[in-house]
C-alpha cells in the first residue's frame, strides 16, 4: 500500500479535532482516536503504522499521553524504506527523550543507519543522535560520528559536527579524539559546515584545556583569515543579509574569538587588529550590523588589555543607547555595566546619555539605566548625579519611584561629602518620596542629625519649612516632629543659622502647629501620632507658653480608640498637669548617638543574631555584594520577621516612658530589645520594658482612678531627690508607689551532661548547661572553645542564631586570642529564653571566624544534640 495515500485520515482527525467546541469533545475525539491506534498496535497492521505514528505526534502535541506508541518509532526505524524511516525518526525525537529506558533499543538501528550508503539516510540517523543522544549513546557511536567528519558531502559533515557537539557535552573526555576533525572544519568552504565546525571547536574550548590550547596554537590565524574574508567581501547573494555577508557565521567567529583570546595575551594580540577592523567597518544602521558590532564589543572586552579598543567599543555602545530600538539600548546597558569594571573613565563620558534613559518609558530601560547610573557615582560626580535622579524623582511614576528613591538613598548616604548636603539631599527626598523611604533610612537621617551639633538649629528649620510644604509626606512629617520635638526652642530662637539660611519668624505656637496638624492628619499612621504626642510632651517644656495648648491637645487623645495614644495621652497628660519637677529630666534631649555602631546595627537588624564582633562594616563599592559573615545574612534561613533579641539589661527611665509599641495586643508577653539599641534609644520607638527583676521604674499600668493614679504621681515626685539609681534590684512603681526590694533569685546549681556542640580539624566547641531555679525555661550555656591545631588563632569571634521560638543573649568573649595544641581556651556564656519549653528542644547555627597566620577561616555548624529536657 501506498504510506502517503492514507494521509486523508490524518487530515481529518485534526479537522475532528479543531471542530470540537468544548475541552470534553476534544477528549472524546482523541480517547477515540488513540483507541483506534491500539486496536492497529496490537493487531501489529503495518500498512497504517506510520499514519498511526503521524496522528499520535499531532496528539502528543496536544498534551496527551502517547507512551503506548513508542515501539512503533523503533518498528519504522528498522523498516527499509526512507519515508517509514524518516516518520519513525520524526516520532522517536518527538516522543521520546535521553531519559527514556526504550531508547536503549533504538541504538543498533541508528548505527546501522549511519553505516547506510543513501545519505538522506544518514542524515535522518545523525539528526535524531544530535537530538536526543543519552551518555551510553554517545560513547558506543562516537567512532561513525567521527568517521562521517570526513564525509564526502558538506551536508553530513555539518550534521555530523552538530552531532559531535552533542556527544562531547554528554561525554566531555571523548572531545580529544575530534580535535583534528573539528581543525579541518575551519577551513571548509561550505558556510553550513563551517558555521557548525565553528560552533563545534567554541564548545570544545569550554569543555577541554587541552582542545583550548591546540586551537589557540593552530586555528587563530585561519580564523581571522576567514572573519577578514567575510568583513572584506563582496556582495554574495546567497549568503547577504541586509547587505551584510553571512553575520551569523561572522558572530559565531568572533564568539570562538572571545573564548581564544580570554586570559592569553599572545592570541589577544594576533586578533586586536581584525576586531578593530570590524568595529570600525561594520554598518551599524542594520540588525544584522548590530548583532555583529555587539558580539565585536563583547570579544573586546574579553580579551587582554588594549586601552584604544576598549575606548573604541564603549563608544560604539553608546551609539547603541541613542538608538530608537528598545532592544539595542537594553543590551548595550547591560554591557555597559560589564565595561564600568574595565574602563569606567571611558563610560562615565556617557553619563548624560545613560541618565535620559532613566527617564525612558521603557520599564526594563529604566531599571537597567539606574543600575548602570548608581554603579557610576563616585565622590566626584555624586553631587551632579544626585541633583539629576532627585529631579527625575518629581515626575517618575510611582511603580519606578521606590527603587529610584532606594538607589538615590543609598548614593546620598555613601557619597556624601559632608553632613548638611546630606541633611539638604535627604530632605529632598523625603518631600517628594517620603511614603518610599525605608524606615532604616530615616532613622539613620535622624542619627546623622544628632551627630551634627552645629547643624541642629539649620535642620530643624529646613524639617520645619518641608513639613509645612509636604505635610502628606508621613516619613517627613516623622523626621519633622522628632527634630521639633528635640530643637523646638532651636527653631523659635533662630539658633545656629548659617551664613547660607534666610531669616525665618516662627513662634511657639507655629513649632506646635504643625505637630498638631500632623498628630489630627487624616493620613498619618499610629507611629507617626505616637511620636506626635512625645514631641509635645518635649515641647511642653521647651515653650512654656504653650503649655497648657499641649495639655488639651494631649488630654484630646485619652479619648482615642487606639489604645497605645490613649495609654500615652493618659500618662503625659498627668506628667504635664501635675509633675513639673519629673518633666524637665524626662525631656531632656537625646544624648549623641556612634554612628558606626548603629550603622552595623541596621546591618544586622533583621536576624535574631547577636555577635560580640565590633569592628565596622567595611565600605564596599557600588554593586558589590556585602560580605555575609559580620551580620551572619541568612545563617538560619529566617526572614525579616524574626523576634528582636532580649537584652539582660534593664531599661532605663527614658525607654519605658517614651518606648512605644505599636503592634502590642492585650495579653501578649513583649521581651525588650536591646538596652544599647541606639537607634530605638534615639527615636524612642520599640517593645514595652518586659516585667523582669530588673530594675524597673513602670508608668504605663495607669489605675482606672485618676485621682489616685497623681497621688502616686505626688508621691513619686516628693521622693525623687532620694530616689537611687535605676539599677540593682530596686522596683520603683510611678503610679503605685514604691515596691519591695526584690533581688536576683540565685542561681540553682542543676546540672545537665556537657556536649560537643561542634568540632573540626582545627576547633572544638564544648557547651555546659545550667538553669535558674525559678525559671525552667531559660538555659544558661558556657561555651569553651579549644584549638586542636599547631598554629594560633587571632580575632576570634564567636557568633550564634536560634529560630524565632528562642531568644538569645551573648556575653563578651573572655579573649580573642586562641593558644595553639589546646594548651588554652576562650570561654563565653549564653542565656537562651525558650518560649515553647517542654514542647520544642534546643537548635542553634553557629558561625566562628578566626585568622590564622594572617589569613582569614570561617567555620560553621547547626548544634541538634541538646539535652531534650532544656
Amino acid at each position: 500500500m501506498n504510506p502517503f495515500s492514507s494521509g486523508t485520515r490524518l487530515r481529518d482527525m485534526i479537522r475532528a479535532i479543531r471542530a470540537c467546541k468544548t475541552a470534553a469533545e476534544e477528549r472524546a475525539v482523541v480517547r477515540k482516536e488513540c483507541a483506534s491506534i491500539r486496536a492497529d498496535i496490537s493487531e501489529n497492521d503495518q500498512d497504517y503504522r506510520h499514519r498511526n505514528l503521524a496522528k499520535l505526534m499531532f496528539i502528543h502535541m496536544l498534551g496527551y499521553p502517547t507512551h503506548f506508541g513508542q515501539m512503533e518509532c523503533l518498528k519504522l526505524i528498522a523498516s527499509p524504506g526512507f519515508p517509514e524511516k524518516r516518520i519513525g525518526y520524526l516520532g522517536l525525537m518527538l516522543l521520546l527523550d535521553e531519559r527514556q529506558e526504550v531508547l536503549m533499543l533504538v541504538t543498533n538501528s541508528i548505527k546501522q543507519d549511519l553505516n547506510h550508503t543513501n545519505q538522506y539516510i544518514v542524515g535522518l540517523a545523525l539528526c535524531a543522535l544530535g537530538n536526543i543522544c543519552s551518555t551510553e549513546m554517545a560513547r558506543d557511536l562516537a567512532p561513525e560520528v567521527e568517521r562521517l567528519l570526513q564525509f564526502r558531502d558538506p551536508n553530513i559533515r555539518k550534521k555530523a559536527a552538530l552531532c559531535t557537539i552533542r556527544i562531547i557535552r554528554k561525554v566531555p573526555e571523548l572531545a580529544e579524539i575530534f580535535i583534528s576533525h573539528a581543525v579541518a572544519l575551519l577551513k571548509e568552504k561550505h558556510h553550513g559546515a563551517l558555521l557548525s565546525g565553528v560552533q563545534l571547536c567554541t564548545d570544545m574550548c569550554k569543555v577541554s584545556p587541552e582542545s583550548l590550547q591546540h586551537f589557540r596554537n593552530k586555528c587563530v590565524n585561519g580564523l581571522v583569515k576567514v572573519l577578514k574574508d567575510l568583513a572584506n567581501s563582496s556582495y554574495a547573494p546567497e549568503y547577504d543579509v541586509s547587505g551584510i555577508t553571512d553575520p551569523f557565521l561572522q558572530i559565531r567567529v568572533l564568539k570562538l574569538l572571545h573564548v581564544l583570546g580570554e586570559g592569553d595575551a599572545d592570541t589577544s594580540d594576533a586578533i586586536n587588529d581584525i576586531l578593530a577592523q570590524v568595529a570600525t567597518k561594520t554598518e551599524s544602521n542594520k540588525n544584522a550590523g548590530n548583532a555583529i558590532l555587539y558580539e565585536c564589543v563583547s570579544s573586546i572586552f574579553s580579551v587582554e588589555d588594549n586601552g584604544g579598543l576598549r575606548v573604541l567599543a564603549v563608544n560604539i555602545l553608546g551609539r547603541f543607547l541613542s538608538s530608537r530600538d528598545n532592544n539595542i539600548r537594553y543590551v548595550a546597558l547591560n554591557m555597559l555595566k560589564k565595561a564600568i569594571s574595565l574602563d569606567g573613565q571611558a563610560v562615565q563620558r556617557h553619563r548624560a546619555t545613560i541618565l535620559e534613559c532613566v527617564k525612558d518609558s521603557d520599564a526594563s530601560i529604566r531599571k537597567r539605566a539606574l543600575e548602570l547610573a548608581y554603579l557610576l557615582v563616585n565622590e566626584n560626580n555624586v553631587k551632579a548625579m544626585t541633583k539629576e535622579l532627585i529631579d527625575y524623582l518629581q515626575v517618575s511614576d510611582s511603580e519606578f519611584k521606590s527603587d529610584l528613591t532606594a538607589k538615590v538613598c543609598s548614593l546620598v548616604e555613601k557619597y556624601s561629602p559632608e553632613k548638611k548636603w546630606y541633611i539638604d539631599q535627604m530632605v529632598k527626598i523625603l518631600s517628594e518620596a517620603g511614603s518610599y523611604v525605608k524606615d532604616d533610612v530615616w532613622h539613620a537621617l535622624i542619627i546623622v542629625i544628632t551627630n551634627a551639633s552645629d547643624l541642629h538649629g539649620y535642620s530643624v528649620r529646613a524639617l520645619y519649612k518641608a513639613a509645612q510644604a509636604a505635610g502628606e509626606q508621613d516619613t517627613l512629617v516623622r523626621v519633622a516632629v522628632w527634630c521639633i520635638g528635640e530643637y523646638g526652642d532651636m527653631l523659635v530662637n533662630n539658633t545656629g543659622m548659617l551664613d547660607v539660611e534666610d531669616p525665618v519668624t516662627v513662634t511657639e505656637s507655629d513649632a506646635v502647629d504643625v505637630v498638631e496638624a500632623a498628630l489630627k492628619h487624616h493620613s498619618s499612621d499610629i507611629t507617626t501620632q505616637a511620636m506626635c504626642l512625645i514631641a509635645l510632651l518635649k515641647l511642653s517644656s521647651r515653650c512654656a507658653s504653650c503649655a497648657k495648648r499641649i495639655n488639651d491637645i494631649i488630654r484630646l487623645q485619652k479619648k482615642s480608640f487606639v489604645l497605645e495614644l490613649q495609654q500615652r495621652a493618659l500618662e503625659f497628660y498627668s506628667i504635664i498637669a501635675k509633675h513639673e519637677k519629673l518633666r524637665s529630666p524626662l525631656v531632656e534631649r537625646m544624648p549623641v548617638l556612634d554612628e558606626a555602631v548603629c550603622s552595623g546595627r541596621r546591618a544586622g537588624s533583621v536576624l535574631t543574631v547577636v555577635s560580640t564582633s565590633k569592628g565596622a562594616l567595611p565600605k564596599l563599592p557600588n554593586g558589590v555584594k556585602k560580605p555575609s559573615s559580620p551580620p551572619l545574612v541568612d545563617l538560619l534561613d529566617l526572614d525579616s520577621d524574626v523576634n528582636p533579641v532580649p537584652s539582660s539589661s534593664g531599661p532605663d527611665l527614658l525607654q519605658d516612658l517614651l518606648g512605644l509599641d505599636l503592634s502590642a495586643t492585650p495579653g501578649s508577653n513583649h521581651v525588650q530589645e536591646s538596652g544599647t539599641d541606639a537607634l530605638l534609644d534615639l527615636l524612642s520607638v520599640g517593645n514595652p520594658a518586659a516585667q523582669s527583676s530588673s530594675s524597673i521604674l513602670d508608668i504605663l499600668s495607669l489605675a482606672d482612678d485618676n485621682k489616685g493614679s497623681m497621688g502616686a504621681v505626688d508621691k513619686l515626685s516628693s521622693h525623687a531627690p532620694a530616689m537611687p539609681p535605676v539599677m540593682g534590684s530596686s522596683v520603683v512603681d510611678l503610679l503605685n508607689g514604691f515596691g519591695h526590694s526584690q533581688t536576683l533569685p540565685e542561681k540553682n546549681g542543676t546540672l545537665h551532661p556537657s556536649i560537643v556542640a561542634f568540632e573540626s580539624n582545627s576547633l572544638k566547641l564544648t557547651f555546659s548547661f545550667s538553669k535558674e531555679a525559678q525559671n525552667l525555661a531559660t538555659t544558661l550555656i558556657q561555651a569553651v572553645v579549644l584549638n586542636k591545631s599547631t598554629d594560633s588563632y587571632s580575632n576570634f569571634v564567636f557568633q550564634a542564631a536560634v529560630p524565632k521560638f528562642l531568644q538569645l543573649h551573648l556575653d563578651p568573649a573572655s579573649g580573642s586570642s586562641l593558644p595553639a595544641n589546646g594548651s588554652g581556651s576562650i570561654t563565653q556564656k549564653l542565656r537562651v529564653s525558650n518560649s515553647q519549653h517542654g514542647k520544642k528542644s534546643l537548635i542553634m547555627r553557629i558561625r566562628i571566624n578566626y585568622e590564622v597566620n594572617g589569613k582569614a577561616v570561617l567555620e560553621e555548624g547547626q548544634v541538634n544534640n541538646f539535652p531534650r529536657d532544656l
